[in-house]
């Protein structure tokens, strides 16, 4: 063997070592990524941070995790860092949202699992039953796409407008109303400035995060939405972690015994939950 073949060979083996030590680290941090016990997620002024925080980080605790809010201004910033992998995981939104934003934002991301929701409600405004309605009352909705067809979802199981029968719920638009007999007037606006001018409208509709925010007695709902499957609010990480030890940590914390006890005890009518439905009726 002459010296430049064995310089060759020698290289060769190098990179070969060089390779399984990078192949074995990719392997070990990815697994280490799977198992890992500090967790982050993104935290809002809102009921689902603040149920999370109180009935499920606890449990989680106990299984040795140390979880971390990272506060976000609104759902969209939360998406974008959950996304980018800055935090692991949000508990804010429905799939309706979520899968919007995968479409427009190019996102990555995956429900785990329905937890408790705050039901959209038509509430009081300058009018305080529904029997008051009267022809050309005025109604604030959300002019966000998943909320705003809510709204007039809700609209028509109170009786007072029809929308298209061909059309799906989750994304019907004002201009889907069919019948609309007390000439009704609607507007759209964001959804966080409807309680402040409340008494401009007859009646407002507003989803469970603002009336949480708002400091709005839940128990004055005039009617509450029958939530469909698509506006659960749910447990939301990149697709990449979807079968992490944590993620299923995580969901069968909000399906456990303590926390339905949790839910049992402090559940004042404001949630709905899917996993515990006689509790939470």
């Amino acid at each position: 063997m002459n010296f430049t073949h064995a310089k060759k060979l020698a290289a060769l083996a190098l990179a070969g070592m060089m390779l399984a030590a990078f192949t074995a680290g990719c392997g070990g941090s990815s697994k280490q990524a799977a198992d890992k016990k500090e967790l982050t997620f993104s935290k809002s002024q809102g009921p689902y941070s603040d149920l999370f925080e109180k009935g499920v980080k606890p449990i989680l605790e106990k299984k040795g995790y140390k979880i971390t809010g990272k506060d976000m201004s609104d759902l969209l910033q939360a998406d974008i860092v959950l996304n980018e992998g800055e935090v692991d995981f949000n508990v804010e939104q429905h799939t309706a949202y979520m899968e919007n934003f995968n479409k427009k934002q190019g996102g990555h991301l995956v429900a785990l699992t329905p937890i408790p929701t705050v039901p959209a409600g038509i509430y009081a405004g300058s009018k305080t039953k529904l029997e008051d309605l009267a022809d050309g009352d005025t109604i604030a909705v959300p002019n966000d796409a998943s909320n705003t067809a809510r709204a007039y979802a809700l609209l028509q199981k109170a009786g007072w407008i029809k929308l298209d029968p061909k059309k799906d719920l989750a994304t019907v638009t004002q201009q889907d109303i069919v019948e609309n007999p007390h000439h009704l007037k609607f507007t759209e606006m964001k959804s966080l400035n409807i309680p402040s001018v409340r008494t401009d409208f007859s009646f407002i509709v507003i989803t469970g995060s603002i009336v949480y925010n708002a400091k709005i007695d839940p128990s004055t709902a005039l009617l509450k939405e029958t939530i469909l499957p698509h506006l659960l609010l749910q447990l939301v990480v990149a697709d990449k972690n979807k079968d992490a030890q944590w993620a299923r940590d995580i969901v069968e914390a909000y399906h456990s015994k303590e926390f339905a006890d949790y839910m049992a005890k402090n559940n004042t009518g404001l949630w709905y939950d899917p996993n515990n439905d006689k509790k939470s009726k």
